[in-house]
């Protein structure tokens, strides 16, 4: 008898292309992966609007494993609200509103997030601090590879939805995987969550190894 394969799909952060999940590697007997990409969103395009997009554009399997890190991590909590999945993971991110970090909550009350620059999308430095939370001098040719979507309307989008984020309380089916060195969301560690140790904003990258041993066993075990 034939094992069913388990169709899983990864969604990277903001302003990141796929290949940061170059060197995650499920067993190809049962699991198969699908990298996501960011679209470009339509004009004032609601978070809830462009999940739904997402879903009827790149999802082509039932009760699939979703897979989101930072940003990605708010979307596919909020794709997951208009599907049906067999596991829902959310790494590197927040589980509601009320983790966001105090300078978010202060740009989403004063608007400042509209002030900013991103018409500097040429400036690598830019992206990596908004999208990794570290300088450019640490990984410039590491920012260079996984940093790619720099269209200013899809940057101005994917600030203000993170800042205007509203979902009010953790999504009790997901799994969220913080690291205990996030210094993009440095509060997403409390409560049920699972921490990784020296864990940083890009884990999903340099702890890949962890994630290759455990998701499969993570997937597989009853809710």
């Amino acid at each position: 008898m034939q094992q069913e394969t388990i169709h899983v799909y990864l969604m990277p952060g903001m302003a990141a292309n796929p290949t940061i999940f170059e060197h995650i590697k499920l067993p190809e007997d049962q699991f198969e992966i699908h990298w996501l990409e960011w679209m470009i969103p339509n004009k004032k395009e609601t978070l809830e609007a462009y999940a739904k997009r997402m879903i009827k554009t790149h999802i082509h399997h039932d009760n699939i494993v979703l897979f989101g890190v930072s940003f990605g991590g708010m979307l596919v909590q909020e794709m997951s609200k208009h599907m049906n999945l067999r596991k829902l993971f959310v790494v590197s991110s927040v589980k509601s509103k009320h983790e966001l970090p105090k300078r978010m909550k202060v740009m989403k009350y004063t608007k400042a997030y509209k002030l900013l620059p991103t018409q500097l999308v040429s400036n690598i430095d830019f992206l990596a601090k908004y999208a990794f939370g570290e300088t450019i001098t640490k990984r410039i040719e590491l920012y260079k590879k996984y940093l790619s979507v720099s269209d200013k309307q899809y940057l101005d989008w994917a600030i203000e939805n993170i800042i205007e984020w509203n979902q009010e309380n953790p999504n009790d089916q997901a799994i969220y995987i913080q690291g205990d060195k996030d210094a993009v969301f440095p509060h997403s560690c409390v409560g049920d969550c699972i921490v990784l140790k020296g864990g940083t904003h890009i884990m999903v990258i340099n702890k890949y190894k962890w994630f290759n041993e455990n998701l499969p066993k993570l997937i597989l075990e009853e809710s």
